[in-house]
């Protein structure tokens, strides 16, 4: 029997990680994890303007519950698990784990669009407040935060789609490519 691949499909936020990887773990009827859903008190750094200007080591980004979730579904009898994973392979908790990365490379200015859009259908009584909150951080720091973990993960990635393809066109893409390597 083969072991189950794991296919981390990374990118910055608002790039479409999540919304792929729900598609294809349908696609495929395979087990997927999110980042998101494993964040906790201590998962980010304090201050990232100050862990970007400190050299961006995406190893201070911790979810050991991700991990340990990850570990559990590696011995299941699944083709595949998806996860969703910013930083690609990049992490060394995650590295030993993930056969494939996959880098969703969008336009930034995409992902920031996507955000934003997503932040206002999500609402909040705060919404201005937060969104001005979140505008003013991307102007000052996390625009360069997104780019730079962008790039670390592109020079260790197994695929690059960097087209602004839709979610659809692009679970395809890696449907096909990942059932091109297994055959």
């Amino acid at each position: 029997m083969n072991k189950v691949k794991v296919i981390a499909i990374s990118g910055a936020s608002g790039s479409g990680k999540t919304s792929a990887v729900k598609m294809l773990s349908n696609y495929f009827q395979c087990p997927s994890l999110y980042f998101d859903e494993h964040v906790e008190k201590d998962t980010y750094p304090v201050d990232m303007k100050k862990w970007y200007e400190n050299g961006a080591n995406v190893n201070e980004f911790r979810t050991p519950n991700m991990i340990s979730s990850l570990r559990g579904l590696i011995d299941s009898t699944h083709q595949y698990i998806f996860v969703e994973e910013p930083f690609g392979r990049e992490r060394s908790c995650i590295l030993p784990l993930v056969d494939y990365v996959v880098l969703l490379d969008q336009p930034i200015e995409l992902c920031l669009s996507r955000v934003v859009k997503r932040s206002i259908k999500r609402g909040s009584k705060n919404l201005n407040s937060s969104l001005l909150t979140y505008l003013d951080n991307y102007e000052d720091h996390t625009r360069d935060i997104y780019i730079e973990t962008v790039n670390q993960v592109r020079e260790n990635c197994d695929l690059i789609i960097n087209k602004p393809y839709s979610v659809e066109e692009t679970a395809e893409i890696i449907a096909h490519w990942l059932e091109s390597k297994s055959s």
